[in-house]
C-alpha cells in the first residue's frame, strides 16, 4: 500500500515540494559552513519524494542542533513548510486527498525543525 500511496503523492504535488528542499540543499552546499545543513536537506528531499511507510522520530536535542534549526526556519524552513502547508490545504479539499493532507501535514512541521531528528 505504501507503494501506490507513494506514487500517487508524486504525482500529486510531492515532486514539486522536494525539488524545493533540493534547490535549498543546493544552495547551502555551496558554502563550506552549509554542507551539513545541505546534506540534511537532501534526507529531506528524499523522504518528501517517498513519505508513507517512513516515521519520523525525534532524537535527543543539543544546543547545536538548535543553533542549526533556528538558522534553518531563517534561511529556507519558512518557505518549505508554507509550500508543505499550501499543498496539505489543497490536498483536504476531497476525501481521497486527505491521507495525502495528512503527510504534508508531517512534512511542514519537519520542514521547521528537521536537525535532531530520524527518519526510520
Amino acid at each position: 500500500m505504501s507503494c501506490l500511496g507513494n506514487l500517487v503523492w508524486i504525482i500529486c504535488g510531492g515532486f514539486i515540494n522536494a525539488l524545493g528542499w533540493i534547490v535549498f540543499g543546493l544552495l547551502w552546499c555551496i558554502t563550506i559552513v552549509g554542507i551539513p545543513i545541505g546534506l540534511q536537506c537532501f534526507k529531506m528531499a528524499k523522504l518528501q519524494f517517498a513519505p508513507f511507510g517512513k516515521e519520523v522520530i525525534n532524537k535527543n536535542d543539543s544546543g547545536f542542533n538548535l543553533i542549526l534549526n533556528i538558522l534553518w526556519i531563517i534561511f529556507g524552513g519558512f518557505e518549505l513548510c508554507l509550500a508543505n502547508l499550501i499543498s496539505a490545504l489543497l490536498l483536504c479539499i476531497t476525501i481521497i486527498g486527505i491521507p495525502f493532507a495528512k503527510q504534508s501535514l508531517k512534512l511542514a512541521k519537519l520542514s521547521l525543525m528537521p536537525f535532531g531528528t530520524e527518519v526510520v
